[in-house]
């Protein structure tokens, strides 16, 4: 299971529209590597309503939009209702033991976000790597997102740097 997400140097998640760039070779390379290699997509409610209403109606020459469309996709959540659509899955009951059952079932799962559904996982140890998009920009009051109830120790496993200044981080639980 890997957790990916892209964020500011200063730690923020939102206002995306002022610092992240989907044209950026660096991190269309990175994010390439890590949905081209994926067999399912984890999923909390706020990445899955964000996504849903974007993903279907993207098109790209690499056909990742297309590719990403066609995972299956698992979505964690107390407040969604099944059935859910693109293609998408409502897990109900232990999010940790759900979670387990998916990872027998498939080889690549990749979560997006760092909320609580990624922290859940880290707690039940159910992360094997961590991807961090690093932009080069500091929004200074947006909402800051990587928290944890415990202590997380990680180890480097590789960082790629792009030209525009992007740094892609791949870390493992230590």
């Amino acid at each position: 299971m890997t957790i990916s997400f892209e964020m500011t140097l200063d730690g923020v998640f939102d206002q995306m529209d002022l610092w992240f760039d989907a044209d950026d070779p660096g991190v269309q390379r990175a994010s390439d590597a890590l949905v081209f290699g994926a067999d399912a997509v984890l999923l909390g409610r706020e990445s899955y309503e964000f996504f849903r209403e974007y993903w279907p109606a993207q098109t790209d020459d690499r056909g990742f939009a297309a590719h990403y469309n066609a995972l299956p996709k698992f979505v964690a959540s107390t407040t969604l209702t099944g059935p859910l659509d693109w293609n998408a899955t409502l897990i109900e009951g232990d999010v940790a033991e759900a979670v387990r059952a998916l990872r027998e079932r498939y080889d690549s799962i990749i979560s997006h976000g760092y909320g609580q559904l990624a922290a859940a996982l880290m707690e039940a140890g159910l992360v094997d790597e961590v991807h961090a998009g690093i932009h080069p920009f500091v929004v200074g009051d947006g909402e800051i997102r990587l928290r944890s109830p415990q202590p997380v120790g990680l180890r480097l496993l590789g960082v790629q740097a792009s030209e525009s200044g992007v740094i892609a981080a791949r870390y493992a639980p230590a």
